[in-house]
């Protein structure tokens, strides 16, 4: 930058360009260009009602609109939602991207939606729609959106038997892959909340979750709700200690390295292929045999709501809150204890 120059400070972007912001009757409002002076001069200009935004609205393409849309809430986002968001910027409807919004109708997007959903899920549909109908919202709310989405698919859990989940943990017992696969298991935890555990998050005999670590950085846990103290079992907590403390975290391994060992640990096992999302299915389903009351399963499981729990694992509790840690641990301390027998009886 030739000189500094004050609030509003130009800050360039990964392309070169510079962006300058401005808040403006409670919005934000970006101003981009090559030369940080001339932004700054423009972001200026706009701000004291000198200048007008660059565009107006119907004169903006579809993808101009869901870019600026994207900008407007990098800093109020989660990392991982404005990633999403650009991928679908990047690869979803297409077609409708270089429409100026003035030349947009339903009639078009419903075309657009219907090619997408031959060849995609109807979650990444209704994500796409769904980003599409904000921006909508937000730059050109007379257009107002009345697509017929394709309908959802029940979600089906994949819950490894009992077999398959003695034949994991052997698989994975003395390993370093052990204490991943047992906060999976045992405790319910997501994978992101796994290698978000920081050393700090163990205090005495409760495990605080309290951070995510997914592909573009840490956030915090996917909901208020995930955010839980849960008791550690004697096991998970002497694994822990067994760590070695070379950074902040806990487990140090990328979402990938822990994917890819998880699936040599099916290998190992003899077991059917599963994703490493479906060992915390292992703990739902040990709470739903059990008994566990929905509102406490709920909360161990970090659930917002009580919706997972009803549609995919359908069950009704009746147990007291004091029970279910207790049970839960019992259930894998029997299993453990049958696998180091075991592992004893072999080596003598």
């Amino acid at each position: 930058m030739a000189k500094k120059l004050k609030n509003p400070t130009p800050v360039r972007l990964p392309s070169g360009s510079w962006r300058c912001q401005v808040m403006v009757q409670g919005r934000r409002i970006s101003v981009v260009d090559d030369d940080p002076e001339v932004a700054h001069a423009k972001a200026l200009a706009i701000k004291n009602g000198i200048l007008q935004e660059h565009k107006s609205p119907a004169s903006m393409t579809v993808g101009e609109m869901i870019d600026r849309y994207i900008e407007s809430k990098d800093s109020v986002l989660s990392p991982a939602t404005i990633a999403g968001y650009k991928r679908i910027r990047k690869n979803a409807l297409q077609d409708l991207m270089p429409v100026v919004l003035a030349a947009l109708t339903q009639e078009r997007v419903q075309r657009s939606i219907n090619a997408m959903a031959r060849e995609k899920s109807p979650k990444s549909v209704r994500n796409a729609h769904g980003l599409l109908s904000a921006a909508l919202e937000m730059y050109y709310p007379d257009f107002a959106l009345r697509t017929t989405l394709p309908q959802k698919k029940r979600y089906e859990a994949a819950v490894p038997s009992t077999d398959d989940i003695q034949a994991i943990m052997a698989a994975c017992v003395g390993t370093e892959n052990e204490l991943p696969v047992m906060l999976a298991v045992w405790l319910g935890l997501r994978m992101s909340e796994i290698l978000g555990l920081r050393w700090i998050d163990v205090d005495g005999d409760v495990l605080h979750i309290r951070h995510a670590l997914v592909d573009e950085g840490e956030k915090t846990t996917k909901t208020y709700s995930s955010q839980r103290d849960l008791p550690l079992p004697a096991h998970i907590r002497e694994l822990i200690d067994a760590r070695p403390k070379r950074g902040d975290h806990i487990v140090e391994l990328s979402r990938r390295a822990l994917y890819c060992r998880f699936q040599t640990i099916c290998k190992r096992a003899g077991v059917q292929h599963y994703r490493f999302h479906d060992l915390r299915h292992i703990n739902a389903s040990v709470m739903l045999a059990l008994g566990v009351p929905n509102r406490y399963a709920q909360e161990r499981m970090g659930h917002a709501t009580d919706n997972m729990l009803k549609t995919v694992y359908q069950h009704t509790m009746s147990a007291e809150q004091a029970k279910v840690s207790h049970q839960v641990d019992s259930y894998f301390d029997a299993l453990l204890h049958t696998i180091l027998h075991t592992e004893t009886g072999k080596s003598e």
